[in-house]
């Protein structure tokens, strides 16, 4: 076989190569003094938004270059209709809109001025803000906008419940515990906001604000489940005002010593911000000064998720220095040569300092007996190490020199394999978090209070076991992760990505991890995914794929432009499965090539990634720099004649 016996014809070797070296240099050149990655993480208007409205909670004087900055990044984010999405592209979404509205008539947009009017019109089409979902309610109540009673209960007391009980923070997700804890102490004192300017949204309203009572009712509104949390609310909210003050005090008490344990220094509790925000507003309700040691360290961890650009600003929900770096990593594995290697080897040894090897974080109340050895997803988290992440680390120190990191790839291996559920798969942060009766309660109207296994950390826990050795007749541990993903693909094909937009996401990762396992490419599993695949792809010879795939009814794949980032992960999809050859294959790469900008990346504005489907989506802006070269360097490689095993687990 010839260098370029797989190429096209109007295709070479070296043109690809210069495609590839242009691509890697401008990753290097990314790369932090210490050599670790960290590219900036966007959301929809809902984080710059609330950080406005934080500051003028507190009633401080915010910058007025920063203000106008993201004022400016608010304005350019609303749709033509007039109203705020969830995602590039996406349909008008409530909460959004309603906080970008408020965040920019803070600022002093004036009301009557016409992305003003043309907001209000939405929103009011739309039912008003009286349709706002359950955390912007609360934040509405903190203004005084709405009343209390208008938001579900969550008493207090919760922190006193005894682990067995139905409700309990060991049973709801990491995310939701560190956001529900300080709001509850929020909920409890129901104190007011600053708010030196005076603004009000009164305007957003179809019933008077005063009379609003009901909420919003969820995807479930119909379920037996439903009703009966309902009834439970209706209860609470008559019996809280005689709760006895001495057992409410000893739950404030205990849930900010929850707080302050986990405070986790500059990098904010949780490290995501809206964990930091209400920590803050927490603080500030119990009355600690400004000088406070707690409230400094929570203030600068807000600061330090800012993104400031010469003409925007805007707030990031957390920060991606491990992910990214790991990512980065494989990438440059991939890419292979002198230079490269070195880089990610650098890379690498930034990842090994962050290991927790000294914290048995909230993952231990159900896996006591496991020692901790993952990361985290920021740059400290502790209480909260991410199976995803710890998975990649592992598989890139393997690949890049498993003498060197023998004793870290031992703790991170254990560790993953600690936190199997029960059914055979791996959720992101805990185990068998499959309450699911608790989306119900009218305080999860978002529907992701939980963080049951995936398909998608599920394939790259196994695509790790397998790349170390273990095998499905030796490990159970891995035959029982193999046989998970076999139950969880979609009859399409395909499988669901819970983490990342969304079918060709978790296709991709699921595909990588089978090869891994050494499951046969002309397996039943392995050729329905193929098959679907081909069948999504798009003219251009990309993939594409945004938040609609999200919809209540899950109904599949919609059909979107391509980006750059889809596309690659379809085409390590599709060589996992073994088809270099195919056509599609031949496209997908033409199409990343084609679409290459000339600073050697590949630039894209849609959403690729995902918080909580139908809530919270994200855009990695390192996405398109590290995955489509990853694509492109294994093409070369395979066409070359080689077999990357090992580089098959992603």
């Amino acid at each position: 076989m010839t260098e370029t016996s797989l190429l096209p014809l109007e295709w070479s070797a070296d043109e690809i190569e210069l495609q590839i070296a242009v691509a890697t240099q401008a990753l290097v050149a990314c790369a932090r003094a210490d050599g670790h990655w960290c590219f900036e993480l966007e959301a929809d208007a809902t984080i710059p938004a609330e950080y406005i409205l934080l500051k003028h909670y507190l009633g401080e004087t915010m910058d007025s270059a920063l203000e106008a900055k993201m004022a400016s990044y608010l304005r350019g984010t609303q749709t033509r209709e007039g109203g705020w999405p969830l995602f590039h592209g996406g349909p008008f979404d409530m909460s959004a809109s309603v906080k970008a509205y408020f965040a920019l008539k803070m600022v002093g947009d004036a009301p009557n001025s016409a992305h003003m009017l043309r907001a209000r019109e939405t929103i009011l089409a739309h039912g008003g803000a009286a349709k706002s979902n359950v955390f912007t309610r609360a934040f509405l109540a903190l203004y005084g906008e709405i009343p209390w009673r208008a938001v579900p209960v969550m008493p207090i007391e919760i922190m006193l419940l005894p682990s067995w009980f139905p409700f309990h923070l060991s049973k709801i997700s990491y995310w939701a515990r560190t956001v529900l804890v300080p709001l509850m102490v929020l909920q409890a004192l129901k104190p007011r906001a600053r708010n030196p300017r005076g603004i009000g949204i009164g305007e957003l309203f179809i019933v008077p604000p005063s009379k609003v009572r009901d909420w919003p009712k969820g995807a479930h509104q119909t379920s037996p489940w439903t009703r009966f949390f309902q009834g439970i609310d209706a209860t609470l909210r008559r019996a809280e005002r005689f709760f006895p003050k001495g057992l409410r005090q000893r739950a404030i008490q205990s849930a900010v010593v929850f707080v302050e344990q986990r405070l986790n220094g500059s990098n904010g509790l949780g490290a995501i911000f809206p964990a930091m925000a209400n920590a803050a507003m927490m603080f500030d309700a119990l009355g600690y000064p400004a000088d406070q040691p707690h409230v400094v360290t929570a203030r600068k961890a807000l600061e330090g998720l800012v993104v400031v650009r010469e003409q925007e600003a805007f707030c990031q929900p957390c920060l991606s220095p491990v992910w990214d770096t790991a990512l980065a990593c494989h990438a440059l594995l991939e890419v292979g040569g002198k230079e490269a290697e070195a880089k990610a080897l650098q890379g690498l040894g930034w990842l090994k300092e962050r290991q927790i090897l000294d914290v048995a974080g909230d993952w231990a109340v159900t896996r006591p007996q496991v020692r901790p050895g993952g990361w985290a997803f920021q740059y400290a988290n502790p209480h909260y190490p991410d199976v995803d992440d710890t998975a990649v680390v592992v598989m890139a120190m393997h690949r890049g020199d498993p003498a060197a990191f023998e004793e870290s790839i031992t703790h991170g291996r254990e560790w993953v394999s600690g936190l199997q559920s029960r059914n055979g798969g791996w959720g992101a942060f805990d185990v068998d978090n499959t309450y699911e009766y608790l989306n119900h309660i009218p305080f999860a109207d978002h529907g992701a209070l939980l963080d049951p296994p995936t398909a998608d950390v599920t394939a790259r826990c196994v695509s790790m076991l397998a790349q170390l050795g273990e095998t499905s007749e030796t490990s159970p541990t891995l035959a029982r992760g193999i046989m998970y993903l076999f139950a969880t693909q979609e009859t399409d094909g395909s499988w669901f990505g819970r983490w990342g937009m969304n079918y060709i996401y978790g296709t991709w990762s699921a595909l990588c991890a089978l090869r891994a396992a050494k499951i046969h490419t002309h397996s039943g599993a392995v050729r329905r995914a193929v098959k679907w695949l081909v069948e999504i792809q798009n003219p251009d010879g990309g993939w594409g794929e945004d938040g609609d795939s999200y919809h209540l009814d899950y109904r599949g794949h919609q059909p979107a432009p391509s980006t750059a980032s889809q596309s690659a992960w379809a085409l390590l999809a599709l060589m996992a499965a073994g088809e270099v050859k195919h056509p599609a294959v031949s496209r997908g790469i033409e199409y990343l090539r084609r679409t290459q900008g000339p600073d050697g990346f590949w630039h894209e504005e849609r959403f690729t990634a995902t918080g909580f489907p139908r809530v919270f989506y994200l855009r990695y802006h390192g996405y398109p720099k590290f995955f489509p070269l990853w694509a492109l360097a294994r093409y070369r490689n395979l066409t070359r004649g080689g077999d990357d095993t090992m580089g098959f687990g992603m």
